[in-house]
């Protein structure tokens, strides 16, 4: 049960009363726009009551609840649980009129202004503010209201303080600073609506922000988290919300109370955070139980800090994994890290055994990628490790045991092997991907001149791009019946025929004698074996392929108990590739970029890869359900490699939900959002296609993203009871 009733400013802040802004809320945020908004209605509203002097103007609402803390005796305080913008906007404006009045008509409206709107003069000093901003702005706000030297200070509080000045001081004619001051306290109307005690104030500010327009994940937690304090929640604010506040950037903060569940349930989404973290927290009992959830938070953002900036971290062998695994660049990783630098900090995992995990994890990106499967059900492997680990072994085996078990192509040793001399290399992954393996495999030679490897490029020394020489040197090796091209587009993208270099466009297509010589120059341990060689062709690639990948089993630690995956991974592994080469040989380079990233975002929803068998053309379908799933099979595209992505609503028409022909509609209209496709509606029963070298236009390729983002969450969330939905 809520009062509502309409107000001016002059009545509100009547009295000896308090209004406080909890520490739920945001600190003050007002910028000029919304200033210069507010200040012409006054001047616009000032002008009219000259002639009509009952003249009013609507500015909003403000939502107040009693404090849990008022007594039968004492200045009655209220919560601001919605407004505290405007409320403190509308009392740092009348500061402004004080302080003008104070110094061009008397003192007197110093005293005045204050006792009316600004302070409750005989009230102890916790008491004296009529308007309490957080503790954040509570400062600068006192130097505004106390006209200390401080105030107009740079934050928004004082900038608006200054804002307000500057523009009294312009006032002219008969529009004056009393003018605006009647305008002020007595034009300006709002809706104040105030709960009962016993009313949920939580609720009422949810349902004023439930839209989420301007509210971070991390903004709706802190929220409930300090309306659940009524009485520690100064304290528990000061002592270890702050300290977490500074130590995370806001997004940041996000990602801790996401990681935070997907500890428990990896299937919560992170725009689901606050919706997880509430009905956890509603289960505790009373605010020793929510601080004490809040002190467990803060520990886990010191954590999850050294996640994010590995430099932190005192243990040498600990930061260089955490190092390696944030250039990798997945955060998919990080609910396992936060778990294991928890285990060490509650001293059930060492840092030597935390290290020897993260070096399982790093080596099983690392063999994924060398296979081609870099990105196969990734997200669902590692989001699911933290769930899924034996809490019977110590903690490195338990990871390594997790990451061996099952079909996760944790590649072993002959798998490298073999992978290693075939696999295009430099077709898999992402690039920094590529190149961080690269940089790893030189920095484990150990050099005593260690070199900066970061600026460094990744060179193809038999050249993407074929010469005379080129060609005339690698025949020499044919096998009879082969041709140059054949032996090229085998070798040109493996790992053997690749390095690292900072000379990448001099090297260019340059002969082998060339590069040789500028290869010797180098720093690299990997470039002086390469220029050690009096030629290259297959036989030095080959063997190079055959010492990296010794050395790649020497510096990875392979699963347990495998020695190579299963044919079906194998095979499908090997079409993937071919799949991928064919798109890079007809289409280009960046049209397979392009290809790729949809295919590893795909696969990072959760998603997977079914390649065709056709001996002209590898085939490639996004699967969204397997074939022994409820529901069936289903899928939204099949890529071409002659350059098409065909759409397959044919096939969509028996597929739930999408054999409802508003779902494929909607989806026909999705698709036609982006640039360069254009589907008729005469066509959804059928099987359309759009050019593959759509994919090419970043603003397209969004769209497209998008749309089978929207499509697998569909695909997933149809429920089926007893075979109907």
């Amino acid at each position: 049960m809520v009062i509502a009733r309409e107000t001016t400013l002059k009545d509100l802040l009547n009295g000896s009363k308090q209004y406080r802004v909890p520490l739920y809320q945001r600190t003050y945020s007002w910028q000029e726009e919304q200033l210069s908004r507010l200040w012409d209605d006054v001047v616009r509203l000032a002008e009219i009551r000259v002639t009509q002097h009952a003249a009013t103007h609507f500015i909003g609402s403000v939502v107040f609840a009693p404090s849990p803390g008022n007594g039968p005796i004492g200045v009655p305080q209220y919560l601001v649980v919605d407004g505290q913008q405007r409320l403190t906007t509308l009392t740092l404006l009348l500061c402004a009129i004080r302080d003008h009045r104070a110094a061009h008509e008397g003192p007197q409206h110093r005293h005045r202004i204050n006792d009316l709107y600004l302070m409750n003069p005989h009230e102890p000093e916790q008491h004296r503010l009529r308007v309490v901003p957080t503790q954040t702005d509570r400062d600068s706000y006192l130097a505004c209201v106390d006209s200390t030297p401080h105030a107009g200070a740079s934050d928004p509080i004082g900038t608006a303080h200054r804002f307000f000045a500057a523009r009294i001081a312009e006032l002219t004619g008969p529009l004056d600073a009393e003018r605006a001051e009647d305008a002020v306290t007595r034009g300006l109307v709002l809706v104040s609506i105030t709960t009962r005690p016993g009313d949920n104030a939580h609720r009422i500010f949810e349902s004023l922000n439930n839209t989420g327009a301007a509210l971070t994940q991390a903004d709706l937690l802190r929220n409930h988290l300090f309306m659940r304090l009524p009485t520690r929640g100064e304290r528990v604010h000061r002592s270890l919300w702050l300290p977490l506040q500074s130590e995370l950037e806001p997004g940041e903060l996000d990602l801790l109370f996401w990681l935070d569940l997907v500890q428990r349930d990896p299937r919560v989404k992170q725009g689901d955070t606050y919706a997880g973290q509430q009905a956890r927290l509603d289960r505790l009992r009373g605010e020793e139980d929510v601080e004490a959830e809040v002190a467990r938070l803060c520990g886990l953002g010191r954590l999850l800090r050294r996640i994010l900036s590995p430099d932190a971290e005192p243990d040498p062998a600990v930061r260089t994994r955490l190092q390696r695994l944030k250039d990798w660049g997945t955060t998919t990783v990080h609910p396992l890290l936060l778990h294991l630098l928890d285990r060490r900090q509650r001293g059930t995992a060492t840092s030597d055994e935390i290290a020897a995990a993260m070096l399982h994890v790093e080596s099983f990106l690392v063999r994924r990628l060398l296979i081609g499967r870099a990105t196969a059900n990734i997200n669902r492997i590692l989001l699911s490790a933290v769930t899924e680990l034996d809490g019977t072994q110590p903690v490195d085996q338990a990871v390594r045991a997790h990451l061996s078990a099952g079909r996760k192509y944790f590649a072993g040793d002959d798998e490298v092997r073999a992978a290693v001399r075939a696999v295009p290399y430099y077709l898999n992954g992402r690039p920094h991907q590529r190149a961080a393996v690269l940089r790893w495999l030189e920095v484990g030679y150990r050099s005593k001149e260690p070199v900066e490897l970061t600026s460094l490029t990744i060179e193809h020394v038999l050249p993407q791009t074929s010469t005379d020489a080129w060609e005339q040197a690698v025949s020499a090796d044919l096998e009879p019946g082969e041709s140059y091209e054949q032996v090229h587009d085998a070798l040109v993208h493996t790992l053997g025929n690749l390095t690292l270099t900072g000379y990448n466009s001099e090297l260019s297509n340059s002969p082998f004698d060339v590069k040789k010589a500028q290869l010797a120059k180098s720093g690299l341990v990997m470039n002086q074996h390469i220029a050690a060689q009096a030629e290259w062709g297959r036989p030095q690639i080959l063997a190079r392929a055959d010492a990296l990948a010794e050395r790649v089993i020497a510096l990875w630690p392979g699963p347990l108990d495998v020695t190579s995956a299963p044919p079906a991974a194998v095979n499908q592994g090997s079409l993937e590739q071919r799949f991928f080469v064919q798109v890079h040989d007809k289409q280009g380079e960046d049209v397979a970029a392009a290809v790729r990233e949809v295919a590893e975002r795909w696969c990072e929803l959760g998603g997977s890869l079914e390649l065709g068998t056709g001996r002209s053309e590898t085939s490639c379908f996004l699967i969204a359900r397997e074939k022994g799933e409820e529901g069936g099979n289903i899928w939204p595209f099949a890529i071409y490699p002659s350059g098409r992505v065909e759409v397959v609503f044919q096939h969509l028409r028996v597929r739930p939900p999408f054999d409802e022909v508003t779902m494929r509609e909607e989806l026909r209209q999705r698709l036609n959002g982006a640039p360069g496709v254009d589907i008729a509606a005469a066509k959804i029963e059928l099987r359309p296609s759009f050019p593959l070298k759509v994919l090419l236009d970043p603003g397209a390729r969004a769209v497209v993203l998008e749309t089978l983002k929207w499509f697998y969450e569909r695909a997933r969330s149809t429920v089926f009871v007893g075979g109907a939905r």
